[in-house]
């Protein structure tokens, strides 16, 4: 199984900038993406952006479209997330996944595959 470790994250005022990292150890098949998911109290786990593994593709949640920007290099097995023009409403813990590319935009996608420890993203207005 993946193993991943997150870094980055931490406390940033509304329109300022932040950026996570992740490394996998353990290979990934090119039919798996990598990304990011969010979590807040009291609520599932929500899709963020990802990476396909074996294809120049990039899904991003409406929601972070045109301000965060995933980038990966699969010689190191690394995936980032730059977030920029941050909300508060962007708060939250932020977990490193991978996953099959076939499920990860799914009803199942916020509990499959392997994940990373959570960073914590705080966005004060």
């Amino acid at each position: 199984q993946v193993q991943l470790v997150e870094s980055g994250g931490g406390l940033v005022q509304a329109g300022g900038s932040l950026r996570l990292s992740c490394a996998a150890s353990g290979r990934i098949f090119n039919s798996y993406a990598m990304g990011w998911f969010r979590q807040t109290p009291g609520k599932e786990r929500e899709f963020v952006a990802a990476s396909a593994w074996g294809a120049d593709t990039v899904y991003y949640a409406n929601s972070v479209k045109g301000r965060f920007t995933i980038s990966r290099s699969s010689a190191k097995n690394t995936v980032a997330l730059q977030m920029n023009s941050l909300k508060p409403e962007d708060t939250a813990v932020y977990y490193c996944n991978v996953q099959p590319s076939s499920s990860i935009l799914g009803p199942t996608g916020g509990s499959s595959g392997s994940w990373g420890q959570g960073t914590q993203v705080t966005v004060s207005s």
